[in-house]
């Protein structure tokens, strides 16, 4: 399996695990790697890594052009992104 598609798949599988843990709160859907990856090639797509900071520090495995933003202060940065984009939220 190649980096990409590796990180692809953990992406995928952080979504469901992120999603799940939402219980199914409202707005959030729950895509697969292949819906994902699709969607990576779409203009108002915004990805972002909402790992704490030493997380996305010490980690490897990063999604390319994925903005890192710091989950507690989500009130602080929601507003940059444009309401008719999808945002993908991952962490680990």
């Amino acid at each position: 399996m190649t980096l990409s598609k590796l990180g692809l798949w953990l992406l995928a599988c952080l979504i469901v695990t992120f999603s799940a843990s939402c219980a199914l709160a409202e707005g959030f859907t729950v895509i697969s790697k292949d819906q994902l990856k699709a969607e990576l090639a779409k203009p108002d797509v915004a990805v972002v890594d909402v790992r704490a900071p030493s997380a996305w520090n010490s980690s490897q495995w990063k999604i390319q052009g994925a903005r890192r933003e710091t989950p507690t202060e989500v009130g602080q940065w929601m507003a940059k992104y444009p309401k008719n984009q999808t945002i993908v939220l991952y962490c680990s």
